[in-house]
């Protein structure tokens, strides 16, 4: 993404920054209005629309049977993309996944895997033969700051409302019956909390300004039982001991938050 942040502007940022305030308005560990609605696409098993400030995304899950993986014969398969299309930013890129998008999928994808949120083994049909494969498609509206947590939220509300087909073996092969469907077993929630640092201080829940001007972000995943499931550093700029570690506490704590919209 091309930073055309004038330098004014990035001064002003970091003094209210380094004097505890932020363009906006809100406090340094303030998220900004949250909505989620779910089964907002008729074609998928689950879906859901979140908005976190003027950030809009939707993520939806369509399930498959396929094969298994030959080393994890009896689990699930989980799959994450993502659309970064230019209608929803000016500077995404038409054409195949860039850099962002790719890197956008892989965390929200981790936080989802590692969490253990999903059952896997409830996925497998037949060991070793058939299972279901859920492919998570992410797709960005708008963007104003903070893909990372928007989209986590996103995917968590929308498995948390996939309707899985039942599925039988008849015959040694898989039958599929769409009108009885059975909820996903979902095992926990996870929730990802993002800072970036501008000047000498995290801020949670960056806005697309304050990402401009940033020098670093990390990316925190948290389960509810508060078990740090994944994190991603990203920018050019080093983060402390300490930095980190008061990122986690802050993560920890603010994910309870994000919990209660679920």
């Amino acid at each position: 993404m091309t930073n055309i942040t004038p330098e004014i502007t990035k001064e002003s940022i970091i003094n209210l920054v380094n004097n505890d305030k932020r363009e906006d308005g809100r406090e340094l560990t303030e998220y900004r209005d949250i909505t989620i609605e779910t089964n907002v696409i008729s074609k998928a098993e689950g879906s859901a629309k979140v908005i976190l400030g003027g950030t809009q995304v939707i993520a939806g899950v369509k399930p498959q049977l396929g094969a298994p993986f030959p080393d994890t014969p009896e689990l699930g398969v989980l799959m994450t993309n993502c659309e970064m299309l230019p209608m929803a930013d000016p500077t995404f890129e038409p054409g195949p996944p860039g850099e962002e998008s790719i890197e956008l999928a892989r965390v929200v994808d981790r936080g989802i895997r590692e969490s253990e949120m999903v059952d896997l083994e409830k996925l497998c049909v037949e060991e070793g033969k058939h299972v279901w494969m859920l492919f998570i498609d992410l797709n960005i509206i708008d963007n104003c700051g903070n893909l990372f947590d928007a989209c986590e939220l996103a995917v968590m509300a929308a498995l948390k409302s996939t309707r899985l087909p039942t599925a039988t073996i008849v015959d040694d092969e898989p039958v599929i019956d769409k009108e009885n469907t059975v909820p996903l077993s979902i095992n926990k929630n996870v929730a990802m909390c993002t800072f970036v640092k501008i000047g000498d201080r995290l801020v949670i829940d960056p806005n697309l300004i304050e990402e401009e001007v940033a020098d670093a972000r990390l990316n925190v995943g948290v389960t509810d039982e508060g078990r740090i499931c994944a994190m991603q550093k990203g920018g050019s700029s080093p983060l402390t001991p300490d930095e980190i570690s008061s990122a986690v506490n802050m993560a920890i704590s603010k994910s309870k938050e994000l919990f209660n919209y679920i």
